[in-house]
């Protein structure tokens, strides 16, 4: 008889309480029961069930072989199910968290993601503050530094680059600074929640480091607020490059000292370990990664050994 089947009908005796209350469970009859658990035991050589008119009792090996046998359906069970995942199409909420800067850059990114997969849908959350996934609820994380969140899994993103940028009024009327430390001279516009506001620590070429103390009339708890102060010929802005990129491209702001800018920050996506991800949530990864990351990405077809290959984060 077929192994598995009898591993099945065993498990399906022993929940069920009796062989006819599996048979009628099975849709078979049960002497065909009997018959499977006759030929397990022939097989191993011992007695799984003691049997007698009222009930009937697990042997010390029957007690052992079922709980191996549920052990080793479930594998069956998920290796099924994992099969039939990876053919079918991305679908459902997807939960993101990002800073305010880099999230709102990725909004163009994110509705080409949802043409590509129609039947997913995208909740954007805008958060400064480190993402906690499992106290948010969220499935994908954007966070800037390093991972410290146990039984998560950290995939590096370039890394991000915060320069300096003012519009082409602002530095007709004030010049354009050639070193770091003219912008003491200068109108800077700062965020408010930075403990030292008032001072930029810039690297250069070759890694130089500049320590400049700035000021200006001008403070936002937001970066897109001093973009737009910035855009207002306000000041000179210290934010996010992905922030800044269409408006340096577009002339609207002009790169200021560009050899310059805040040390670079590590940036991960990040994502709960999980042996069985949804097709969703391995499309959103392979996306991302492709999109953001510090090295090419798996392709689709390969999503699940991408994962699979991943190390979780923190201690």
């Amino acid at each position: 008889m077929n192994k598995l089947a009898g591993m099945e009908m065993f498990v399906r005796v022993v929940d069920c309480g009796s062989f006819t209350a599996a048979a009628e469970a099975s849709g078979v009859s049960a002497t065909m029961v009997a018959k499977h658990v006759a030929a397990i035991e022939q097989r191993l050589g011992a007695r799984l069930l003691h049997r007698t008119t009222r009930k009937q009792q697990l042997s010390d090996v029957g007690r052992l072989y079922y709980e191996r046998c549920k052990q080793a359906l479930a594998e069956v069970a998920l290796a099924e199910a994992s099969a039939l995942e990876l053919q079918a199409a991305p679908r459902g909420r997807l939960r993101l968290v990002a800073p305010v800067g880099f999230g709102s850059h990725m909004v163009p990114a994110l509705a080409e993601y949802m043409a590509c997969h129609p039947e997913v849908s995208v909740e954007l959350t805008l958060d400064n503050r480190p993402p906690n996934l499992a106290d948010g609820g969220f499935e994908l994380g954007i966070l800037v530094g390093d991972p410290t969140e146990p039984g998560v899994v950290a995939r590096p993103l370039h890394p991000y680059r915060r320069i300096l940028a003012a519009s082409p009024d602002y530095l007709a009327r004030r010049g354009h600074p050639v070193q770091p430390d003219e912008l003491a001279h200068h109108e800077c516009l700062g965020l408010s929640y930075w403990r030292r506001s008032d001072v930029w620590r810039l690297v250069g070429p070759d890694g130089v480091t500049c320590a400049v103390t700035v000021h200006g009339r001008f403070t936002a708890n937001q970066g897109n607020a001093l973009r737009i102060a910035a855009l207002g010929g306000i000041g000179i802005a210290l934010q996010p490059e992905p922030l800044l990129a269409d408006d340096l491209a577009s002339g609207r702001l002009q790169h200021v000292l560009p050899d310059w800018s805040l040390a670079p920050s590590p940036m991960h996506l990040i994502y709960a370990q999980d042996r069985h991800p949804t097709a969703k949530l391995r499309s959103a990864i392979d996306f991302l990664l492709a999109r953001y990351g510090q090295h090419p990405a798996a392709g689709p077809a390969n999503a699940g050994m991408t994962l699979a290959a991943d190390t979780p984060a923190g201690p």
